[in-house]
C-alpha cells in the first residue's frame, strides 16, 4: 500500500504553550491527537508518528564537500517549521488527504501530505 507523509508545520517562534493560545487549548490538542493516532492504528494506516523539537535545536550538514561542514539551526529561515508528521499507509491519495484533513483538525496546524518515492514512481528511468 503506498506510504504518504503527513508533515505539521508550526510557527518558529512559538509561543509558552507551542501553537496553541492557551495551556488547555493545547492539552485538548494533544488529546485529540492522540484520539487521531489511535483511530490510524486501528484502521490500519499508522505506520510511525512524532513530534520535533523546536527548528533551534537543528543541525544542518552538508557533506557534499572534502570535508562535512556543520551549521546550526535549520537549513532555510522561515516563518514556519516542520513540528511533527505521521508516516501511514493509504490506498490513494484521496483516502490519504481526508486522514491529513482530521489530523489537521486534531493537532490544530496545517499538514502537507506528500507520497513517498518508489520504484515505481521512477518507471523506466531505473531500468538497465
Amino acid at each position: 500500500m503506498p506510504r504518504y507523509l503527513l508533515s505539521v508545520y508550526g510557527p518558529a517562534e512559538p509561543t509558552e504553550f507551542g501553537n496553541y493560545p492557551s495551556k488547555a487549548a493545547m492539552l485538548q490538542a494533544f488529546a485529540d491527537t492522540g484520539a487521531f493516532n489511535e483511530k490510524l492504528r486501528r484502521d490500519g494506516h499508522f505506520v510511525f508518528a512524532d513530534g520535533l523539537a523546536p527548528a533551534t535545536t537543528a543541525t544542518t550538514v552538508d557533506g557534499q564537500g572534502e570535508t562535512p561542514v556543520f551549521t546550526d539551526g535549520p537549513y532555510l529561515e522561515t516563518k514556519e517549521y516542520l513540528g511533527g508528521f505521521w508516516v501511514i499507509e493509504a490506498p490513494d491519495l484521496d483516502r490519504a488527504l481526508a486522514l491529513a484533513a482530521e489530523g489537521s483538525k486534531a493537532c490544530r496546524g496545517k499538514v502537507e501530505v506528500r507520497p513517498f518515492q518508489t520504484e515505481e514512481s521512477f518507471g523506466d528511468l531505473l531500468k538497465p
